[in-house]
């Protein structure tokens, strides 16, 4: 699940085709047809600079380039091994986190490997990375109990998040996507543990992030964030296997 201007897109698992809803009205535009697409798409990005939309093919080591200029034309590439979410970075480059390989890469939108970062003691199991303000990368690990790091392109911890004596969170259990504020703040997904947590960076405390529901949140895994509507859609594996949205969400 991503966003891009109005437009909010959203895969299923065993599905080739990616939904296109309105992000005013909710209502489902249109269908985008990737062929090839594995039954595990674990990641999707959007990049607004590059008018193309980005997949992750788990089962395949493949990422999908989809065009959205109309032509939806799909490129694809092989990566490494056991890629799971997906996000562009600040010179506009896909980076792809390889959860069976443990690394981090960076490609350009048209495929090219710009830079590999094997990341070190402290992390395993990336699942999610965005990168900072700073350069360095935030990453949530898929183990338990799990960790969110900040790793420099060195591939080595700068810093860790978890529970603290300013935080009752308790343990985190196989984390999964990540969102990141306009002031480095952190929002991730505590799968096993049914909820959203927020890293405030400055003073480096973890807590749960309150939201209203009809009943609580199973197994979110999808996260995004679109900070110029103050608004964050929360994509669940398990229960109802809903997409649910939250809007009012200033962090």
């Amino acid at each position: 699940m991503t966003s891009l201007n109005d437009d909010v897109f959203v895969v299923r698992e065993h599905s080739k085709q990616v939904e296109v809803y309105d992000a005013v009205t909710f209502t489902l535009q249109r269908h985008i047809t990737v062929h090839g697409l594995g039954p595990y798409t674990w990641g999707m990005t959007a990049c607004d600079r590059n008018k193309c939309l980005y997949l992750s093919n788990w089962n395949n080591d493949i990422v999908h380039r989809v065009e959205l200029s109309g032509s939806n034309a799909v490129k694809k590439w092989s990566v490494a091994r056991g890629p799971t979410c997906l996000s562009v970075n600040i010179a506009h480059n896909l980076v792809v986190a390889c959860g069976n390989a443990n690394k981090l890469q960076e490609y350009t939108t048209h495929g090219s490997l710009v830079r590999e970062m094997c990341l070190q003691a402290g992390v395993t199991s990336p699942w999610h990375a965005v990168q900072l303000s700073t350069g360095d990368y935030v990453v949530s690990q898929r183990t338990s109990p799990g960790v969110v790091s900040v790793v420099g392109v060195d591939g080595q911890v700068v810093h860790s998040y978890g529970p603290s004596q300013t935080s009752d969170v308790g343990q985190m259990e196989r984390l999964s996507s990540l969102a990141v504020t306009k002031n480095d703040n952190i929002l991730v997904a505590d799968e096993d543990n049914h909820r959203i947590l927020f890293i405030k960076r400055s003073t480096g405390c973890v807590q749960e992030l309150a939201l209203p529901t009809d009943g609580e949140i199973r197994d979110p895994r999808g996260l995004c964030l679109d900070e110029s509507r103050g608004r964050l859609y929360v994509g669940e594996y398990g229960g109802k296997h809903r997409v649910l949205i939250f809007d009012g969400v200033r962090l």
